[in-house]
């Protein structure tokens, strides 16, 4: 289906293997299995990866997004009539940076800061939730505010991570309700048609009527949409791209890379392991991110839970 066209009502189920089983323009999260599945991978990821700790640590985080979807699955989406006025407008019908987010995603954060302190932590840590559990609440949304407009400083990514944690939650909740049949790709086809946020990796398909598909992950609220490919997502040039990757690896994750705006994406091939998920093996896969960086590309935008530029 041609960019543009009319969307289907497709699900993404979470699982790179079988989420997306045609060639749909906008498929929508499933937030229970998209966190239940990057949870899974991290782990099986973390087993003698030279990042392993962390790793495991990030398994732990997404484990706890999926349990702190009970705290908002009670909030209510837009109404039929202003998702239809933001589509018409080709506007994102949940714009993570002027939507009134309803308290519930706060539950979330704390539920999350419940699962996350119940086991060993560095003391460090355990001071990033301490601060994040003594703040007002209009202290923590005032900094959800300065994090969706992309204005948190270095010093702030660890209250920034269990943030941008809750705010996942949030958002892939309100995506997972929208109509996907009403849904359409925005004039800037590198960001999300249901939140308008930067894409965290794209996925080349291997399975469904049509492999060979780029699909582009919102870092955000998980929804997937088709893109081009061999297509800057930035700035759309087509003359200037190139694939970069580690030699001798399996080819798994590759860096898209452009000349002419001097930024990269990540690319996931599926094919070569149906087990790969868009976020997991995105933050496994740093590696690339330093070698791309230390040629002189820059990531077209920053990883929520990592703040890497």
């Amino acid at each position: 289906m041609r960019q543009g066209g009319s969307p289907s009502t497709g699900k993404w189920q979470g699982s790179a293997t079988g989420g997306v089983t045609s060639p749909d323009t906008v498929v929508l999260p499933d937030p229970g299995a998209r966190f239940t599945a990057t949870a899974v991978r991290l782990a099986t990821l973390a087993l003698d990866h030279p990042m392993e700790g962390w790793l495991s640590f990030m398994a732990r985080l997404a484990s706890a997004q999926r349990q702190a979807l009970d705290a908002v699955s009670a909030i209510e989406g837009a109404s039929s009539s202003t998702i239809d006025q933001a589509v018409e407008a080709g506007m994102p019908p949940y714009a993570a940076d002027g939507h009134r987010r309803d308290p519930a995603w706060r539950t979330a954060l704390a539920s999350i800061l419940d699962e996350i302190e119940a086991r060993p932590l560095p003391t460090q840590a355990r001071e990033v939730i301490a601060r994040l559990r003594t703040a007002e609440a209009t202290a923590i949304e005032a900094f959800a505010e300065r994090f969706l407009h992309g204005d948190v400083q270095v010093e702030e990514a660890g209250e920034a991570l269990y943030v941008a944690a809750a705010l996942q939650v949030y958002f892939s909740t309100l995506a997972a309700r929208l109509p996907a049949g009403k849904l359409q790709l925005l004039q800037q086809p590198g960001l999300c048609p249901c939140c308008g946020s930067t894409p965290s990796v794209g996925l080349v398909t291997a399975t469904g009527k049509t492999p060979g598909i780029r699909y582009l992950y919102c870092s955000l609220c998980s929804t997937a949409w088709v893109h081009v490919r061999a297509t800057c997502i930035t700035c759309e040039d087509t003359r200037t791209v190139a694939l970069e990757g580690i030699e001798g690896d399996t080819g798994l994750v590759r860096a898209e890379t452009c000349n002419a705006c001097h930024t990269y994406s990540k690319l996931i091939y599926q094919k070569q392991d149906m087990q790969a998920d868009p976020y997991a093996d995105d933050l496994a896969s740093l590696g690339i991110d330093i070698l791309v960086a230390e040629a002189g590309w820059s990531r077209h935008a920053p990883n929520p839970l990592l703040l890497v530029a």
